[in-house]
């Protein structure tokens, strides 16, 4: 061997040495809560909506213009005046357990979410057949067009079309599944998941990125840059805010409103708010049994509710960081309006809304309101709500208990004394809220609606003439009606809306706007 070759060898080593010695690019990050449920079609829990977007992969995305794109599928034609759509998946798709993706797969999978989903049953209605004539082909047939169809497919709105195997696709809707073979960027190790405390992910060396496009929201190429994402579950506060600060944790997702300013001040940690529709509280009535069976009881409190408190409670008292004044679409979207507002908006009269209630037929019934203790956002809403209640008058049991288990009780259609519940709160995107046809808690359909099980007529017809109108001007007017009846039947008590900061360590790069993601992002 030449002097000159062995030095070009030794050379090439050197080069070598440092990829070698590169640590695997960790990532860690505090969610809002513990994932208890690991089916993001079973439930509408954001946190298992995160977890699915690590491990699976839609057909369909939505970018940051609220449009969908095209996402495990190459393409698609429309046929026969929008009764026949075809889709071609991409080559190269495959599950974690290296089998490669099939149209099967993906049929499977719409089936069980349409079943589940305000926008997939709607689907269901107008289908006549889908189908998976080869392995890469999708058809769908309708008896009329469907033009929301990739929107429903894409919306980042829960439950989510998530693609997994058919043989796990094929678990009835009604059954939570707990097989995580997913089709998506990440892969679980689910042997490292520590239930309460941690959730581990790796990257997926099978994913195929699209080639084109650009990342939005969950559209576009989700390449990988990190080889591993641990979950920390840090109930406190106090303690998360900490962690991030000195570095022991990369990305804290909801920090608290109290502890924002602080963080602002840490020139090595960055806060922003990833989605501009916000978030809007919720305190949502069991419709199912007394007392808030009866229209008149939910109506009356109403007049109980001050969003302010709420939203302080929540977020603190920086104006540009809340709204009140908020009905049951976000404000500032087409379907917002001020029908029927006065309700939530004049000062609260407590001795009014005690007449109220008797009036309606309140005689002291047992109130057990479902708190979630370790979700700071949830807590403070559900303790607002437990003094207004209390201060109505009412007979509250104030049940303090941690997210997931609030997530499993208020499935229960048992009455109160056998597990169930009368009331909990919670939070929607406005994504969630957009219109009728995403929002699962305007609803009104009984059984199969959002927990609470609401029966309204009224709103069911509506929503159908919300999808027949026009033009986004009748679409607007329906909408206005539907607030209305909103107003008159409670669905639930609107508590306002916020806007939520995510903050994490300045050496992160590449966080997409929406909802946390981890594809795009890069740790220096």
């Amino acid at each position: 061997m030449q002097r000159r070759d062995v030095l070009i060898g030794a050379g090439a080593l050197a080069l070598a040495r440092p990829a070698l010695a590169q640590a695997p690019k960790l990532l860690k990050f505090i969610p809002q809560a513990d994932l208890a449920v690991v089916d993001p079609v079973i439930t509408t829990a954001y946190v298992t909506r995160h977890h699915a977007y690590m491990i699976y992969d839609t057909l369909y995305g939505f970018d940051e213009e609220y449009k969908a794109q095209p996402q495990m599928v190459e393409g698609h034609t429309v046929e026969d005046g929008g009764k026949r759509v075809t889709m071609k998946l991409r080559t190269g798709l495959r599950f974690h357990d290296n089998t490669p993706v099939l149209a099967k797969d993906a049929v499977a999978s719409v089936k069980r979410w349409a079943a589940r989903d305000a926008l997939g049953q709607v689907m269901n209605s107008v289908l006549e057949e889908l189908s998976a004539p080869d392995d890469q082909t999708i058809v769908f047939r309708f008896r009329r067009p469907f033009p929301m169809l990739f929107e429903a497919l894409g919306k980042p709105s829960t439950p989510v079309c998530f693609v997994m195997p058919e043989r796990i696709a094929n678990t009835p809707p009604t059954t939570a599944i707990t097989d995580m073979i997913g089709s998506g960027p990440f892969r679980i190790l689910a042997n490292e998941r520590v239930p309460g405390a941690r959730v581990v992910y790796e990257k997926f060396a099978g994913y195929v990125p699209r080639a084109d496009g650009t990342p939005s929201w969950t559209a576009g190429p989700k390449r990988v840059f990190l080889d591993r994402v641990e979950w920390h579950v840090t109930p406190d506060a106090a303690t998360a805010s900490a962690a991030l600060q000195s570095g022991e944790m990369d990305w804290w997702e909801q920090p608290t409103g109290d502890l924002q300013p602080v963080l602002r001040r840490n020139r090595n940690v960055v806060l922003e708010i990833p989605d501009p529709t916000g978030l809007l509280g919720v305190a949502r009535f069991n419709h199912l049994h007394p007392p808030f069976d009866k229209p008149a009881v939910r109506r009356a409190l109403l007049g109980a509710v001050n969003q302010s408190d709420f939203m302080t409670a929540v977020i603190g008292t920086d104006r540009s960081l809340w709204r009140d004044g908020v009905g049951f679409f976000p404000p500032g979207t087409p379907m917002a309006s001020d029908a029927g507002l006065d309700a939530i908006t004049s000062t609260p009269d407590m001795d009014k809304v005690k007449r109220d209630l008797a009036a309606a037929g309140y005689n002291g019934e047992r109130v057990v309101l479902i708190a979630a203790s370790d979700f700071p956002s949830l807590n403070a809403l559900a303790q607002v709500t437990n003094d207004m209640l209390r201060r109505a008058g009412m007979n509250v049991e104030y049940v303090s208990t941690d997210w997931g288990t609030v997530v499993q009780r208020r499935a229960s259609r048992e009455v109160a004394e056998r597990g169930g519940w009368n009331m909990f709160c919670t939070f929607w995107s406005g994504v969630d809220m957009f219109n009728p046809g995403v929002h699962q808690s305007l609803r009104g359909h009984g059984q199969q609606a959002w927990f609470g099980w609401p029966t309204i007529p009224r709103i069911e017809e509506l929503r159908g003439a919300w999808f027949d109108a026009p033009d986004l001007e009748a679409q607007q007017a329906v909408a206005r009606q539907m607030q209305e009846v909103a107003f008159q039947e409670v669905p639930y008590l609107p508590l306002g809306q916020y806007f939520q900061a995510t903050a994490y360590r300045r050496g992160i790069t590449g966080v997409l706007k929406g909802l946390p993601l981890f594809w795009n992002v890069e740790k220096a």
